[in-house]
């Protein structure tokens, strides 16, 4: 996560952030995620989610999910409300809907899933993924965005 400069991240694309995230060891990306750097990471992640959403795969699915990623500085978490509906979606940072899924993962976990280096399935297998609600959703969640891979 040292390739880029923070100020500068919304001119890396989802391509090279995937290979950036591929390439820095895990205690690298807590340890950057555990500074004031995170809120620009997460909000650049969030607001490329609705560009990177596939409206031909999505068919019918209107949903609430919340994302809550845990490990903030002070001890919090951070939730992002992203919102599936009529072929479009769109974020939050301020959740006000309740979640058909809701997902809680750490910053590192989120990171993996959000950029393709990790698989869902297996990390909810593992523990390192909680998810609550509509699991048949969580499991096609990747399949609703065009996710790249590193």
């Amino acid at each position: 996560m040292t390739d880029f400069d923070p100020a500068t991240f919304s001119s890396v694309d989802p391509k090279q952030f995937a290979q950036i995230v591929k390439s820095t060891p895990d205690d690298k990306i807590a340890q950057v995620m555990a500074t004031d750097v995170r809120g620009k990471v997460l909000g650049e992640v969030f607001n490329r989610m609705p560009s990177l959403f596939r409206a031909d795969r999505a068919g019918s699915t209107n949903a609430v999910i919340h994302w809550n990623i845990t490990g903030r500085p002070d001890g919090g978490t951070d939730t992002y409300e992203v919102i599936i509906e009529n072929g479009t979606c769109r974020v939050s940072e301020t959740p006000e809907q309740d979640p058909k899924l809701s997902l809680t993962m750490g910053p590192v976990e989120f990171l993996k899933v959000v950029s393709g280096g990790a698989n869902p399935v297996m990390m909810f297998m593992t523990g390192k993924l909680k998810a609550k609600g509509d699991l048949g959703l969580a499991a096609n969640i990747a399949n609703l965005f065009d996710i790249p891979k590193a």
